[in-house]
């Protein structure tokens, strides 16, 4: 499960709430609020409304399982983490497109092994067609290539923050040309 932490940044005098993501976590919250996330192969997405400053962030490990009936959804598959999303988004009076979406993660942790192993370039893919279909414009992206990213996304401006040492031949795309 997430775990969390109250911390002072310089640019509000308000508390700011932390939230550590690990595989399979979830979290969605409001403009006082920083979610961080260490990432291999998994993939995580963000979400903001820029109006109203709130969003989320999944970590998701695989695309999908065979759902036992009466399961509870389960953020380690996409399709969980993204209903969880969908749900969110409903709660909050909004609608899937009116938030910005941020794709991290998707290395290919077992350059080894053979291609058909490659979970990160399947946890991207599924990435790109749930957003499509929901109409949320994918702004930016950090994907692929090898090595582990830690990530920062501050909902009071939707701003995320990305260090990917000693990683390589990632993906990088900006709709700002950035």
């Amino acid at each position: 499960m997430s775990s969390s932490a109250k911390t002072s940044t310089p640019s509000t005098i308000k508390p700011v709430k932390t939230v550590v993501l690990r595989p399979g976590d979830f979290y969605f919250g409001d403009n006082q609020t920083r979610i961080s996330t260490l990432l291999g192969s998994c993939v995580s997405i963000t979400l903001w409304h820029p109006r109203k400053h709130i969003g989320g962030m999944c970590h998701y490990m695989m695309t999908e399982r065979k759902t036992p009936p009466d399961a509870k959804l389960d953020g380690r598959y996409a399709n969980e983490a993204f209903a969880l999303f969908l749900q969110h988004v409903e709660r909050a009076g909004t609608r899937p497109s009116e938030y910005q979406a941020k794709l991290f993660g998707g290395a290919n942790m077992f350059k080894d092994e053979a291609s058909n192993m490659d979970i990160g370039a399947r946890n991207i893919e599924y990435a790109h067609r749930f957003l499509a279909s929901q109409h949320i414009a994918l702004i930016a992206e950090h994907v692929a290539g090898s090595g582990r990213r830690k990530l920062h996304f501050d909902l009071w401006n939707g701003n995320v923050w990305l260090a990917f040492p000693e990683g390589v031949g990632a993906e990088i795309r900006n709709v700002y040309g950035g």
